[in-house]
Order: structure tokens, then C-alpha cells, then sequence
């Protein structure tokens, strides 16, 4: 989803700062980085783990392709040490409004979501488009609401994807699992939380999933965010949620909170970050999952906002009981 928060009425110069985050036992997150001058501004909307410490993005805003970069994380404690951006490879295709990247390691395929026109497309490393792939639930999704998510589970070879928001007509948001051939095999019902701030004339309330992880071991993680922004934009904040769902039947998912926490508009610090790209990066040398965070900066907009990153280390499995 594309959210405007550019301003004319204030002169005001605002900062931003991270709240105290909500954490499961099972969950622990890191601090966020960013690499002004190896990772250009950007709208990064959607990452994708290749092997070793070699990503995927896409842009929301860039011509249809994605960009490479190289991310360094401990293996050890799961910071990020190190980040750049490589290069872009383009299919050759105007903008789609590119939200949601995921990658088959067996066909060595990417496979990327446009919001714009309701399509998952299949491209070669190089950038190659290989094909094109309607998705049927995205013709009756709202403006601006249409496929966000991408991910896929290496352990059923599938993929899940959803819009931002319901539908037109439905209260639950409905997530779609498919098959390597793009074909649906089953839907989960999903209920987002309600938001925190009520919508009025002149402020922005944005609530819904930017992005879908599949962690491998039945489980899928599902990334709520809530982007308030008021008229004056100070006091703008965006709330995280990431929840844990098993799809394993038709009726409504329950939701199990990992993490939670809230970034803010205020004169302490720039720490705002709008995360819409989720991907599990490699595990760390104890066995738990490492998950990666990268934020859309609208371009680094007016100059405050930044690209961030950052990673969130959750138990495995096994370790988790």
C-alpha cells in the first residue's frame, strides 16, 4: 500500500522514537539499522531471502523488477551488520505498485505481488519475466488494498498470499495458499485487529497486513501495521503486530502474538519506520529463526525518514515447548 505522508501546513521539525515493544517469551527484538550510503532512498515494500547474505527487494515505486542486495547479520546474535544495495534488475515493465517478493530456491524463481494489478509475476534471476499470474481475490479488493503479501513455505512448497484489507462485502481478511503452479488450494479466514486511532476528515488511518512469512515448520507469520498519521503529522506513529497462525483448516485463524511495538513522530530521535518487507534470513547457529524487517521511507521522505532494517529472533519449534 502507498501512504502519503508529505505535508504543507507545518513548519514544525519533527523527530521520531520507538516505544517499549510487547514480546512474547518466545521472541526477542533487535535494534534497527540503516545504511545511508550504501542503500539508496527508496519504497522498499517486500524482501526475499536468495541463500547466504543475498536479498531480494522490491520497491512500490520502481519500474517491475527488484533489487539485490548483500545483508550481513551475526550469526551468533542476529544483528545486522553490514548492508548494500548491489544492483536493480529490471523485467522491462513499467511500475505495478510491487509490494510482495518471495523465492523457490528449487526453481530459483522469484515470484512478486502487484497491488495494482492483482497479479503475481514469475521472473528468472536476471530479471527475466517468466509469467504472469492472476490472482482471482484481488478483483473485488478495495483501491490500494489489493495483493500485499508474498511468502513461500519451502517445507509444503506453496505459497501464501493476501490483500491488505477485506474485500469488498467481507469483515475477514482471506488468505490464500497455492500450489507451484499459482492454482489456489486452499483459503484461511483471518480477522484483523481493529485499529487503535478512529479515522476523521483530515488524518490517515491505515491498518492492515503489509507481509506474510512462512517459517518452514507449519507455522505462518503475519505482519499487522497500523500508520496514524494527523493533520499536523506530529504524533504520526506506526504500529507493529506480528502474529503466529497455523493454516491448517477453513475456519478463522487464531492469532498468537510474537511481537508488538510502535514507532512515533516526536523531537527525540528518527527512528519512524513503516515496515512492509518480511523474510526469514538463515537461522541462527543455535537453531532459532532469525526474521528480517525492512521499511518503506517513501523515498527518505523531506528528509527525515530513513531505510530501516532490522531483525527479530524467534525459538524454533522445538524450542518453543
Amino acid at each position: 500500500m502507498t501512504i502519503n505522508l508529505s505535508y504543507r501546513h507545518t513548519a514544525v521539525a519533527v523527530a521520531l522514537a520507538v516505544s517499549l515493544p510487547l514480546l512474547s517469551q518466545s521472541a526477542k527484538l533487535l535494534p534497527q539499522r540503516k545504511f545511508p550510503k550504501a542503500i539508496p532512498a527508496g519504497n522498499y515494500s517486500g524482501i526475499a531471502a536468495l541463500g547466504g547474505n543475498r536479498y531480494a527487494v522490491v520497491s512500490d515505486k520502481s519500474p517491475d523488477g527488484f533489487f539485490l542486495f548483500r545483508i550481513d547479520i551475526d550469526s551468533i546474535t542476529g544483528h545486522i551488520l553490514d548492508a548494500a544495495c548491489e544492483s536493480f534488475l529490471p523485467s522491462g515493465r513499467p511500475n505495478r505498485d510491487q509490494e510482495g517478493i518471495a523465492y523457490d530456491p528449487l526453481l530459483h524463481r522469484l515470484f512478486i505481488s502487484g497491488e495494482a494489478d492483482g497479479e503475481i509475476h514469475e521472473h528468472a534471476l536476471d530479471g527475466t519475466l517468466i509469467a504472469t499470474h492472476p490472482v482471482a481475490i484481488a478483483s473485488t479488493a478495495l483501491p490500494n488494498r489489493s495483493l500485499e503479501a508474498l511468502t513461500f513455505d519451502s517445507s509444503s512448497r506453496t505459497f501464501f498470499t493476501t490483500t491488505e484489507t477485506p474485500v469488498r462485502g467481507d469483515s475477514l481478511l482471506r488468505i490464500l495458499q497455492l500450489d507451484s503452479l499459482m492454482q489456489p488450494i486452499g483459503q484461511y479466514a483471518y480477522r484483523l485487529d481493529p485499529p487503535k486511532h478512529r479515522k476523521k476528515r483530515r488524518n490517515v488511518v491505515a491498518n492492515g497486513v503489509s507481509a506474510l512469512c512462512a517459517l518452514g515448520d507449519g507455522r505462518l507469520l503475519v505482519l499487522e501495521r497500523e500508520v496514524y498519521v494527523p493533520p499536523l503529522r506530529i504524533g504520526s506513529s506506526v504500529r507493529v503486530r506480528l502474529y503466529a497462525v497455523r493454516p491448517s483448516h477453513p475456519a478463522e485463524l487464531q492469532k498468537t502474538l510474537v511481537c508488538q511495538f510502535t514507532t512515533h513522530l516526536n523531537i527525540i530521535s528518527r527512528k519512524f519506520a513503516n515496515y512492509e518487507g518480511l523474510c526469514l534470513a538463515r537461522p541462527l547457529a543455535d537453531g532459532r529463526h532469525l526474521l528480517l524487517l525492512i521499511a518503506d521511507s517513501q523515498n527518505q521522505l523531506r528528509g527525515y525518514l530513513r531505510d530501516w532494517m532490522r531483525t527479530i529472533i524467534v525459538e524454533s519449534e522445538q524450542n518453543a515447548h
